[in-house]
């Protein structure tokens, strides 16, 4: 199964930059997007629907905000819209859909890049997202959990660590809460399989950075260790230009 994760950055913008037509090549099994930036209304659903995919939404309250989608050809035992915390399932981030086999979820942490208050929102968000999963795996045992975590775990997930390590995104409690996540049972796939530096998903807007390959990576597979012996690839493709990021592949059995 080759379940992809992209962080669209408005889903009609990256319409109109050709997405419909990369996800026609990707022959994604599931294809989990991020800050879709629209409502219901507002998405060219049937164009999807013409490629074979079912498409779950679960967008924010706010217009033109936030927002996560599970769009995918497999037929799900069950789908989950939000995590049952109204503040957080308000802005859209985090969709679950149960398969046979194990469960995907779509989900998008919020960003502390404005300033101190949503720093801080993000701190909050990361504790409660840490222990909702915690419960989750109770009872549903075996998890993908692909998307934009806005946070670089290490050094070589960044292009330059000594001048960002005041910025959030790279903050030291952001990196520790990544190290506690895994160690509470997850694997970060790409790293499964790929040790090297220069690999990114997001790129600034600014100073050319993506052309220079100036970039983070903060859009992650994770996976419970109970689905390590079924991982078999673990992939990123910045030369997808519908969005500041691009998206990451897992194939998984």
């Amino acid at each position: 199964m080759k379940i992809y994760s992209y962080n669209v950055n408005g889903i009609r913008s990256a319409m109109n930059k050709g997405l419909l037509e990369w996800i026609a090549q990707s022959d994604a099994d599931v294809l989990c997007l991020q800050e879709l930036k629209a409502q219901e209304n507002q998405i060219d659903i049937p164009s999807l629907e013409k490629l074979g995919y079912r498409v779950y939404l679960h967008t924010a309250v706010k217009k033109g905000y936030s927002g996560v989608a599970i769009i995918t050809r497999a037929e799900p035992v069950h789908v989950e819209y939000g995590s049952g915390n109204s503040t957080y399932d308000s802005e859209g981030r985090i969709l679950r859909m149960d398969l046979n086999e194990y469960s995907i979820l779509s989900v998008y942490i919020p960003s502390g890049s404005s300033g101190d208050e949503r720093q801080a929102f993000k701190m909050k968000f990361l504790d409660f997202f840490l222990d909702y999963i915690t419960e989750l795996k109770k009872s549903v045992p075996r998890l993908v959990i692909s998307g934009d975590f806005n946070i670089c775990h290490k050094p070589i997930d960044i292009h330059n660590p000594v001048s960002n390590k005041n910025s959030s995104g790279f903050l030291p409690e952001e990196r520790e809460w990544v190290t506690n996540f895994l160690e509470a049972g997850f694997t970060d796939t790409f790293r499964f399989f790929n040790s090297d530096p220069h690999h990114y998903t997001w790129w600034s807007f600014r100073a050319n950075a993506r052309a220079r390959n100036l970039g983070w990576r903060i859009d992650y597979h994770m996976t419970t260790k109970n689905l390590d012996d079924r991982l078999k690839s673990a992939s990123i493709f910045p030369e997808a230009v519908h969005s500041d990021h691009c998206p990451i592949l897992l194939e998984i059995e």
